[in-house]
């Protein structure tokens, strides 16, 4: 893993390689079953986490659960859809990243990418992206998958690229729901973006926050404030972190946006549709029809 708060290695190839940063850390787990025997269940909890912690615990966390993830949600994430979050909303109709049409040629980083379905997605629109995830699990998903683009390794908070690489940016859950400090991603991502540069990234709602994680009924009753931001952590029996998840709320997430450099043109809360029957961690209908589950923010680089 690339140490946050600087930039890795510069990439410039458009070879469709795992290009890994050079201070990559081995795929070894807290609590592993190699390192420390069978692992019990993590216990929840919310308790403050840095940013080395975050990234060191989520890495391992992605790297271990992406199989099993990739089982779970890959029929309704498609080899190839670009899909903004669990309500289904798809790019082809959103065109929150500009029409199709006008994707033909442009650069484009996708942050947090998986298997890289987005990319994969705007690869066969003309655009030339790049797949980036800080799981290499991952991104052997990617790679099973197939495509011809670049799939990059690497911290979203010191992306190995150079400045003004890239004309456009994306992230459907991608990097700013896991990381301490999400104006570290912002500004890397502004650092790279060309001026006039779009970036558009999708998180779980922030109200979300203050409804228990479930799909029924008992997810309907307010159960904590909107206004803790004390991180969702999963932890061993070492109390080692591992899985972090981070809250802020609406105005936290534009004023990040705000002091990072980036305009803010536009928030989009899709409404969940009548076609979706299907249930994602807390998201379902049920939820979906009463509260927003998704925010989609619409930045551009001035």
């Amino acid at each position: 893993m690339t140490p946050p708060g600087r930039a890795g290695p510069k990439s410039t190839t458009r070879e469709p390689i795992i290009q890994e940063p050079e201070s990559a850390e081995p795929a070894t787990y807290a609590g592993d079953a190699t390192e420390a025997g069978e692992a019990g269940e993590p216990e929840a909890t919310r308790r403050d986490t840095g940013v080395t912690e975050s990234a060191r615990a989520n890495r391992h966390w992605w790297d271990r659960n992406a199989d099993e993830y990739q089982i779970e949600h890959g029929t309704f994430l498609g080899d190839d859809r670009f899909v903004w979050g669990p309500e289904g909303l798809d790019e082809v109709e959103a065109e929150l990243l500009g029409q199709p049409e006008e994707l033909k040629g442009r650069d484009v980083l996708e942050i947090g990418a998986g298997a890289a379905q987005c990319a994969r997605w705007l690869a066969a629109q003309g655009a030339r992206p790049v797949a980036l995830d800080l799981s290499h699990r991952q991104l052997q998903h990617a790679l099973r998958i197939g495509g011809s683009f670049p799939l990059v390794c690497a911290d979203a908070s010191a992306l190995p690229f150079a400045d003004a690489s890239f004309d456009l940016a994306c992230s459907a859950y991608g990097a700013l729901p896991f990381v301490a400090d999400p104006r570290l991603v912002l500004r890397e991502v502004r650092r790279v973006l060309r001026p006039g540069g779009r970036f558009v990234f999708s998180v779980t709602h922030p109200i979300r926050w203050a409804f228990p994680d479930e799909p029924g009924p008992e997810g309907l009753t307010v159960s904590g404030s909107y206004f803790d931001r004390t991180p969702y952590v999963e932890q061993d029996e070492q109390g080692r972190a591992v899985y972090v998840e981070h809250h802020r709320t609406l105005g936290d997430r534009v004023r990040d946006i705000v002091a990072s450099g980036f305009r803010l043109v536009d928030l989009v809360e899709p409404e969940w549709p009548a076609w979706n029957t299907s249930e994602w961690g807390g998201w379902s209908p049920l939820r979906g029809n009463l509260i927003p589950g998704t925010a989609i923010f619409v930045c551009e680089r001035d």
